[in-house]
């Protein structure tokens, strides 16, 4: 059985390193790299992060050749 969305939402902001990448995200798009550089954790360890947010539609990634930034996505949190 799937979870309701508020559910998923507010499960992926249960978290404060979500919440954190979230409060950097809403300054404008970043890399994996620099959403990580503030915490003291591997980069697989962000990546899942990045992908409950993901996963919740807080966040959205972009395509620009290589880069691959993200962006907040505010859909959820009006819902």
């Amino acid at each position: 059985m799937a979870a309701d969305p508020l559910s998923v939402t507010l499960s992926a902001l249960a978290d404060p390193t979500r919440r954190a990448i979230l409060a950097r995200l809403s300054r404008g798009e970043a890399s994996v790299t620099e959403l990580a550089g503030p915490f003291d954790m591997s980069f697989p360890a962000v990546s899942k992060h990045l992908k409950v947010l993901e996963t919740a539609g807080l966040i959205e990634r972009g395509r620009d050749a290589q880069f691959r930034p993200r962006r907040l996505s505010a859909g959820p949190l009006r819902d």
